[in-house]
């Protein structure tokens, strides 16, 4: 059985299961707080799920598809920048492994080891790698930017390395994975600055992660 067939039989999709239970289950171990403080780790991880099979929705909400993968979706990336922002870069990126694990149960495309890891575990987690821009102006959208860049870092090494037999005549391998990938990342992207800076949407935003972090110190007083 090739590595696509193993992605797709039901050992390996339960194997991918397991991993991103292990994901979630870091998630409630990811912050500062321990032992007493548990409820706040219940509730990052409750919320992380979520924003989890939120971003595999609007995945599927296609605004227009590549010819050779990828697309422009309804602000899909957004959600792992959210975890990002009111859970910090851990968070961040276990939940994006995890989103990534999610996307390669439903439609893995699979042809090498190293492939595998490079499109789906570590382009999706590197979308949290953003964390230490959340506190500062305009934290969310600074948190975003840094995440999609690293995830199209991912698809353009993934596509030099793994695809450049498909690059047209007139580019090299280099040439048309950045470009191409640049192509949707940078469209889908720039939707998405625009409304996470719509005021209602940014303000949202802020008071969300502001009343988190009110539970949280709350929480840790009392106690």
């Amino acid at each position: 059985m090739n590595l696509q067939g193993f992605v797709e039989s039901r050992v390996g999709q339960v194997v991918i299961i397991l991993v991103i239970v292990l994901m979630l289950v870091l998630i409630t171990l990811g912050g500062k707080s321990k032992g007493a403080n548990r409820k706040v780790d219940i509730k990052a991880m409750t919320v992380s799920a979520l924003l989890i099979a939120i971003a595999m929705v609007l995945s599927n909400v296609k605004i227009f598809t590549m010819p050779q993968g990828g697309s422009i979706t309804l602000l899909s990336l957004l959600p792992i920048a959210v975890v990002t922002y009111l859970y910090g870069t851990k968070r961040g990126i276990m939940a994006g492994v995890a989103l990534g694990l999610v996307n390669l149960i439903f439609g893995p495309y699979v042809i090498h080891p190293a492939q595998l890891l490079l499109d789906y575990p570590i382009a999706f987690g590197a979308l949290g790698i953003g964390g230490a821009f959340r506190n500062g102006k305009n934290g969310l959208t600074k948190v975003y930017v840094v995440g999609v860049f690293a995830r199209y870092l991912c698809a353009v090494a993934s596509g030099i390395i793994f695809f450049g037999s498909y690059a047209p005549k007139g580019f090299n391998a280099v040439t048309w994975s950045v470009w191409y990938n640049i192509t949707y990342i940078a469209v889908e992207a720039a939707i998405t600055i625009v409304v996470i800076n719509m005021p209602p949407v940014k303000n949202l935003f802020e008071r969300i992660k502001n009343a988190d972090e009110f539970g949280a110190s709350r929480t840790n007083k009392i106690r």
